[in-house]
């Protein structure tokens, strides 16, 4: 897949290097964003995993978090995964007292719901509106998304409804991290937003 359009990938913290690896194995031109000018470059987002309250206060000290919950309100397509969906989550359990997120997505979710890092785990999904194999997906101090506004869609889930993947609109969430196991159909039907 190859689009002609610049996707920039929020390179504050966190696993950026291989969202901007799976992006350019797709074919497409993707640049890290650490600065508000670099965001009027881009047509779309990838908000990678790592620590949702380092992200929160790097965006701020930045100048990014105004510019970005801007573009997201405008309908710029977004793409989070673990701390990337808490980041675009209206709603966060279990924040810090001064935590504040991008929003966007009608969705409560839950920092590290699943434990600590060595309660890490990989499992196989079943993704609404994908073909093929199910995903292979790797939990890593995942968060979940413990209530859905009517806007949001859960498309994937565990444990019996445990949803760990959402979307609305141009917006993408997931819980696990698709671009350490080969998966790319996630940031495929990102791509086709744009």
């Amino acid at each position: 897949m190859v689009t002609g359009r610049r996707v920039g990938v929020l390179a504050l913290q966190g696993d950026f290097r291989e969202h901007l690896g799976v992006l350019a194995g797709l074919g497409v031109d993707a640049v890290p964003v650490r600065r508000a000018r670099e965001l009027d470059d881009v047509a779309g987002l990838v908000i990678p995993g790592g620590e949702s309250t380092v992200m929160d206060k790097l965006s701020r000290a930045f100048g990014l978090r105004d510019p970005l919950r801007q573009r997201i309100a405008a309908g710029m397509p977004v793409y989070g995964t673990c701390a990337g969906l808490i980041m675009l989550a209206d709603r966060v359990l279990d924040a810090l007292p001064d935590q504040q997120t991008l929003g966007g997505l009608d969705v409560t979710v839950r920092r590290n719901a699943f434990g600590n890092q060595l309660d890490s785990f990989e499992t196989d999904l079943a993704v609404v509106g994908f073909d093929g194999p199910p995903v292979h997906a790797a939990f890593i101090r995942a968060p979940i998304v413990e209530q859905l506004g009517p806007a949001a869609e859960a498309i994937a889930t565990v444990d019996g409804g445990r949803v760990v993947a959402v979307q609305q609109g141009n917006l993408l969430g997931t819980s696990f991290h698709p671009e350490i196991t080969g998966e790319t159909r996630f940031h495929e039907r990102f791509l086709s937003r744009l």
